[in-house]
């Protein structure tokens, strides 16, 4: 007999970086004091009325923004169970994949063994093979790289082989097909959650990164929720890199984005023509463009171009929507890294009981598996909140 769901539509939205204060074993990873959106709200006025009223500043106190005595959300903060503080493993937790063990990092650069073969089996030499920001480092070596051919090759705090390519002089399919051949190369030990794609344009002094990036990710073990929504039959829609990361498994229909601007309009578009189901989208913007570059203006504007398209939102009775983040990338620290952070949890919707205090879930698992009961299904780890919120 088929479920007949709580909600029947469930629109997930994860805004990638935005945490919400530091884990109690934050300073391990380097990351005491990190707080991104509290210490974006110390540095600069934030202007989020919509997100305040759904509860936002009622999860912790936020420099200038004033709770609300009735929250017309539930709210909560959710810890990363997982080792780590990357994309791959907020998302897989997510979904109910908890990691015994962080995905490798190369701070250093990656060993020789796998930069020769990476060599031997592309025809290329490499230059770079260091930890550093994507912008920065095209301004450094893209010159070499154009004179030479030489795909560069960097890395950053998180488990990530990046290849840089100039699309004039490494063409996009070469670039994707070589970093196919590094996902080969880097299983085992050397196993990093992704391998990117990073192609630019341009000409010297003046390179622009692409928004032809593609992720490689690690294949996800079975049983993840996608798996299971999509054993029930249940469409889900992806937007930006979430099918990236699931490497497109349980994913119905998938759209791509290069901005959060064009992830909010996607979203809308989805909503339009999907009333059942799961939409799930990541506006990365805020990770990429923002916490990456310690750029707090930039992050602190594009918070509140979030919150104020967040009321155009067409919402129908069944609607349930939940906005979470996967990590923390506090712009106000010296690092440019991802930061070891609670994140945030608002859920809201027609028949959402307003005002529920979800207090700190211990895991982000939690998130999935109140989706998969939603849907009559369940997975390996996490506990629902689904009966608190209606």
């Amino acid at each position: 007999m088929a479920i007949i769901p709580a909600y029947a539509r469930v629109v997930w939205i994860v805004l990638d970086s935005v945490g919400i204060g530091e884990m109690p074993d934050a300073a391990k990873y380097g990351d005491a004091g990190s707080d991104t959106l509290g210490n974006i709200a110390k540095q600069r006025p934030l202007h989020l009325p919509n997100l305040v009223r759904l509860g936002l500043a009622n999860i912790k106190p936020l420099a200038g923004l004033i709770p609300p005595d009735a929250p017309q959300g539930a709210f909560g903060k959710c810890t990363l169970a997982s080792p780590g503080k990357d994309t791959t493993t907020g998302h897989w937790e997510m979904v109910g994949i908890h990691l015994k063990k962080p995905f490798p990092v190369y701070p250093h650069g990656f060993p020789p063994e796998i930069i020769s073969e990476f060599e031997r089996r592309t025809g290329r030499k490499v230059i770079g093979n260091k930890a550093a920001s994507g912008t920065e480092i095209i301004r450094e070596l893209g010159d070499e790289h154009v004179r030479t051919g030489s795909p560069i090759v960097y890395t950053s705090a998180d488990s990530v082989f990046q290849i840089a390519a100039h699309q004039d002089v490494i063409s996009l399919d070469e670039l994707y097909r070589i970093c196919e051949t590094a996902r080969e190369i880097l299983r085992g030990p050397y196993e990093v959650g992704r391998v990117i794609a990073r192609p630019f344009t341009g000409t010297s002094g003046h390179y622009t990164r692409t928004a032809n990036r593609r992720d490689y990710a690690v294949p996800p073990p079975e049983g993840m929720l996608l798996d299971l929504l999509s054993a029930g039959e249940v469409p889900v829609t992806s937007i930006g890199k979430i099918a990236d990361i699931f490497l497109n498994r349980g994913i119905t229909e998938s759209v791509k984005t290069k901005s959060n601007a064009g992830g909010m309009k996607q979203i809308e578009l989805a909503m339009e023509r999907q009333a059942y189901g799961l939409i799930f989208a990541n506006l990365v913007d805020f990770d990429m463009l923002f916490g990456h570059r310690n750029d707090v203006e930039g992050y602190a504007e594009a918070l509140e171009a979030f919150d104020c398209w967040l009321p155009g939102l067409q919402l129908i009775e069944g609607d349930l929507v939940i906005l979470t983040a996967d990590h923390g990338c506090d712009p106000t620290t010296p690092s440019t890294d991802h930061s070891r952070e609670y994140t945030p949890l608002l859920v809201y919707g027609p028949r959402v009981k307003s005002g529920v205090a979800l207090g700190t879930r211990a895991t982000l698992s939690d998130i999935g598996q109140t989706v998969a009961e939603n849907f009559g299904t369940y997975i390996a780890e996490g506990t629902s909140f689904l009966a608190d919120i209606q």
